[in-house]
């Protein structure tokens, strides 16, 4: 069963929620929410990373918890960038979000062990919360700097200080 609801009508913020299946095939499915929720409101936060960093929290929450019940993913766009959540029914913590104790890198040759290290690492902000059905685990990017104002037809632009002529 999927359930994709519509952007709410928020003057400030737009959000998205949709049950994915707890299996492989959840993870394109995310990327494709994450893409076209960006495409449709022209997000300033940096999109492909918002893909990627998804596509990371829901392989996890498929490979480490248990089956059986669909898994939530929550993308709130806002002014000031994006969070985005994946909540399943296991409420252990993620190991490796707030970094590993020991200091260890991952062995750049093995197949697993890094999605947590690249959410850290490419995100302003990660954690993870208790919820009534389990926890939720998150991240949060800011928006991308607005480009500088174009000048105006026949307006020269400002140039940089110490620039010569």
């Amino acid at each position: 069963m999927f359930n994709a609801t519509a952007p709410e009508p928020a003057a400030t913020t737009a959000a998205w929620r949709l049950a994915l299946p707890h299996t492989t095939a959840a993870v394109p499915m995310a990327r494709a929410l994450v893409r076209a929720a960006f495409a449709e409101l022209d997000a300033a936060a940096e999109s492909d990373t918002a893909e990627l960093l998804t596509a990371e929290l829901v392989a996890n929450a498929v490979e480490h918890t248990p089956g059986g019940t669909p898994i939530q993913l929550v993308v709130e766009l806002l002014p000031t960038g994006c969070q985005i959540e994946v909540h399943d029914h296991d409420p252990a913590p993620p190991g490796g979000l707030s970094g590993r104790p020991d200091g260890v890198v991952p062995d750049p040759w093995q197949e697993h062990g890094r999605g947590l290290l690249l959410i850290r690492a490419l995100s302003s902000a990660c954690g993870h919360r208790p919820t009534a059905y389990g926890k939720a685990v998150w991240f949060t990017l800011p928006g991308a700097p607005d480009p500088a104002p174009a000048a105006a037809p026949g307006v020269p632009s400002p140039r940089s200080p110490g620039a010569e002529s």
